[in-house]
């Protein structure tokens, strides 16, 4: 069984950082690739960003460039520095697994958290 456990969530003016964190538990080998997603009131979830287990990553459009993912091994915590924030970034922010599914934005992994709300004011 593997746990999720999503932090660093919070409300920030547009242009301001934020440092979002999750923590794995659980066999490793099923967290080799981990995503970033996110949800807004009324869409549809989409990736943000991916990471695989030699730390290569991919960024959707709309955040390439802003944001940056990055896994510690030692831990097996993923994290996502947003940087640059919009508005339009408000969103519940999801961390995800998966033993095989990677650099994938699409929403295939089979582990997911329970979510922090991210919330950017203009």
């Amino acid at each position: 069984q593997v746990q999720l456990m999503e932090s660093g969530g919070g409300s920030v003016q547009a242009g301001g950082s934020l440092r979002l964190s999750c923590a794995t538990s659980g066999y490793p080998w099923h967290t080799n690739c981990m995503g970033w997603f996110r949800q807004a009131p009324g869409k549809e979830r989409e990736g943000v960003a991916a990471v695989d287990r030699d730390g290569i990553t991919s960024y959707s459009d709309s955040v390439k460039g802003r944001f940056t993912a990055s896994k510690d091994h030692a831990s097996n915590t993923l994290y996502l520095q947003m940087n640059s924030l919009k508005p339009e970034d408000t969103a519940m922010y999801y961390c995800a697994a998966d033993p095989g599914t990677c650099l994938d934005l699409r929403p295939l992994y089979n582990y997911w958290g329970q979510g922090t709300q991210v919330t950017v004011s203009s």
